[in-house]
């Protein structure tokens, strides 16, 4: 867990930057894109950094519906930090595809990786579950957004209650 001085370095997959436009009718929908928006906040109020990729840019610029994407891309320009695929992602990404992961999730995870982020929030319950299965061979760490800031709120509760 982090200390009250550190800052998080936070990487959110497309599915996290898709979430708030999603149809919200689901309650589990609501949960995640408040929780996102949440996030995007401390980002934009500097308390936590954002890490992107050129994976997470390549992405999005496939969107075929043209607001959404042009949404998400003024999003991601607002990022502290873009990591680039090289030599290092590519091979890290083929390990973790020999784990199981979509190929795409392993270029996220080994972005991140890179990045030196402390946490990659996804709502892809597929990911979720592989990352959790294979935590320990992961140098970052896989979450729900809605699930990471509930803890992270307990925590900062319980520090301020110990203060």
């Amino acid at each position: 867990m982090q200390t009250p001085l550190q800052i998080w370095k936070i990487y959110l997959d497309t599915c996290c930057l898709n979430r708030p436009f999603n149809d919200q009718t689901q309650a589990r929908i609501r949960r995640e894109t408040e929780a996102i928006q949440a996030i995007l906040a401390r980002f934009f109020t500097s308390d936590w950094q954002w890490i992107t990729s050129t994976v997470l840019v390549n992405e999005i610029s496939k969107t075929p519906d043209t607001t959404l994407r042009d949404d998400m891309e003024a999003l991601l320009s607002l990022a502290h930090q873009n990591v680039s695929v090289g030599a290092p992602e590519r091979t890290r990404c083929a390990q973790l595809k020999s784990l199981g992961f979509k190929w795409l999730d392993a270029l996220h995870i080994a972005c991140a990786e890179s990045g030196g982020t402390d946490i990659l929030l996804t709502t892809d319950d597929r990911m979720l579950r592989r990352a959790k299965h294979f935590h320990s061979q992961l140098r970052v760490r896989v979450e729900n957004p809605y699930t990471w800031l509930e803890e992270i709120a307990e925590d900062e509760h319980t520090r301020s209650a110990r203060s």
